[in-house]
């Protein structure tokens, strides 16, 4: 790296010279020996990148090659100078920022050793670099992976909406001036998604203008850095914002007085927990627990001891609980816990192990005062067709018997007899029938099945056809709600398909939405589709999370 300093410097002589003066013949051959030798020794020492950008340098002065000596006439006439000092320049640019992550590689190899850290790699966030600038772009994505950061990059904005729609991050930074669609449009696409709304942005931009600024800020931008920057103020920029995100996120969905999650958070998840359930069938139980005679110490030795006792509880559940258990304070003394692949008798016994370590051990202290308590605790297993109100009461009704056989136990809640489960699959077997209806004609067998995957976690029942005309016959006989319709399909194309859906299909099928996909992609195809009476138009190969989100659109599913 020493070394590769010196060249760059003298490399920066020459150009200037070389710029400003008359051409010499004697310059123009140094830098080619410079760039040439850059070319050979860089990789063998590992740097690839400075290689191949002193390779691309030693293809634009390759002219200067071709001259004999003394032809200095000639050389002010016919040289390519003012060609290939411009592109020098860039590729320079480049060059210097490969030195600065190989420096910066170095001094923090030797901060390892000496035990030193960056502050973004406390976060180790996922970032989106939005930049039409590669270099830029490269150079930004290579410093903050040296941070320990997950990093994308999207070279224009339809990438960046691909990108959001198939990711999950922490925080994006965005150019404005980039082409053919300008940093502007994706404001629009964060804001009108309401999981990425909230979703932090800082603008990169060329201009230092207060209008664009002000534009930008009212838009939703966090923060706005105007280039050239420093990457160490970019950095602790980044930084701030990831901190004061996963601050937010401990305020919302965490109890600030124990801990663990709170009834917010609970809500949200055992939604995605039952969804898991539906897709892949398997035992869940939920356990209610409530501290027993937990007014009393309140009454007796004050709140804040009380609080002690809920602080002191809380831990002894998270460190006997498996890391797949949720946890969360559901209210005053209550606590829920969630125990996926559990069944009601295993949740019993993970309880009463719990509850004899509570009671073996004190739980707070205060003032040279130990303090003991047990709890009672009801359990429910999750059956089909159970609303999650339901299931909490039974856990809920199960912790009272257990109060009221004397506390200090656990008890399951009562299994359901057998004209009860019939109530319960007969509503579930008619929530199914109210089911909106998805008809998926295709002829691939494979992309039914990865369509069929992608949805079936929708409040939906989906039918798959392979073969046109018998769609055309399963269409006059039953109405749909959506259909996903391939253009090339054997005895009927989707096309004609289609025409006929909408000419003849008449009040069987009058509200029916039609996503076309299909592998053509010429404008007249699309064209034609939406002309025939397409709702949608999606072309071959698509991702799956925009199919699913235009699916939901069209069947208005929340």
């Amino acid at each position: 790296m020493g070394e590769f300093e010196k060249q760059l410097v003298e490399l920066r002589t020459l150009m200037l010279m070389l710029q400003d003066g008359e051409p010499a013949q004697e310059g123009l051959l140094r830098v080619y020996r410079i760039v040439h030798t850059l070319k050979g020794s860089a990789p063998i020492f590992g740097y690839t990148r400075i290689g191949r950008l002193a390779e691309k340098l030693v293809r634009t002065w390759e002219w200067t090659q071709s001259f004999e000596e003394s032809q200095e006439v000639l050389l002010r006439t016919l040289y390519p100078l003012d060609e290939s000092l411009l592109r020098s320049k860039e590729l320079f640019r480049e060059l210097e920022m490969e030195q600065e992550i190989g420096l910066t590689e170095l001094s923090m190899d030797e901060q390892k050793e000496q035990g030193g850290s960056s502050l973004l790699r406390t976060m180790k966030g996922r970032i989106l670099l939005v930049d039409d600038d590669d270099s830029l772009r490269t150079y930004l994505t290579r410093r903050l992976q040296l941070d320990d950061c997950l990093v994308h990059e999207a070279g224009d904005v339809v990438t960046a909406k691909r990108l959001l729609r198939e990711h999950t991050y922490d925080l994006v930074t965005l150019d404005l001036l980039m082409h053919p669609e300008s940093g502007y449009e994706l404001f629009d696409f964060l804001r009108e998604d309401p999981t990425l709304k909230w979703l932090p942005l800082i603008v990169l931009s060329g201009r230092d203008d207060l209008s664009d600024k002000v534009r930008c800020f009212h838009l939703g931008a966090d923060d706005y850095v105007t280039k050239p920057f420093q990457y160490e103020e970019l950095a602790v920029r980044i930084y701030a914002l990831l901190k004061r995100t996963k601050n937010f996120e401990q305020l919302a969905f965490r109890d600030p007085l124990t801990g663990v999650f709170n009834r917010r958070y609970f809500e949200l998840q055992i939604g995605l927990e039952l969804q898991r359930i539906e897709r892949y069938p398997a035992p869940i139980s939920l356990v209610f627990i409530d501290i027993d005679s937990f007014k009393n110490v309140n009454d007796t030795y004050g709140h804040h001891v009380g609080d002690l006792v809920l602080q002191g509880l809380a831990h002894v559940l998270q460190v006997n609980l498996r890391s797949t258990d949720l946890l969360a304070r559901f209210g005053g003394e209550e606590f829920v816990i969630v125990l996926p692949n559990t069944t009601a008798d295993q949740a019993v016994g993970i309880m009463q192990q719990i509850l004899e370590k509570v009671r073996e051990r004190t739980i707070a202290q205060y003032d040279g005062q130990q303090f003991h308590i047990t709890f009672s605790a009801g359990v429910a297993e999750y059956q089909v067709g159970l609303l999650v109100n339901e299931w909490i009461t039974k856990a809920d009704d199960a912790m009272y018997q257990a109060k009221q056989g004397g506390k200090n136990q656990v008890r399951r809640s009562a299994p359901a007899g057998e004209n009860e489960q019939f109530t319960k699959l007969v509503s579930h077997a008619q929530a199914q029938l109210q089911k909106k209806k998805l008809l998926i004609v295709d002829d691939d067998p494979i992309l039914r099945a990865i369509l069929t995957s992608q949805l079936e976690h929708l409040p939906i029942a989906i039918t798959q056809i392979s073969d046109g005309e018998e769609a055309w016959a399963l269409l006059t006989q039953q109405s749909f709600d959506a259909c996903i319709l391939d253009g090339v399909l054997p005895n009927l194309d989707g096309f004609s398909l289609l025409e006929r859906i909408k000419r003849e299909a008449g009040d069987v099928q009058a509200d029916l939405k039609v996503l076309m996909l299909s592998g053509k992609k010429k404008e007249d195809d699309i064209a034609r589709g939406l002309h025939l009476g397409a709702d949608d138009y999606m072309t071959k190969p698509f991702s799956l999370v925009e199919l699913e989100i235009r699916v939901k659109r069209l069947m208005n599913i929340g």
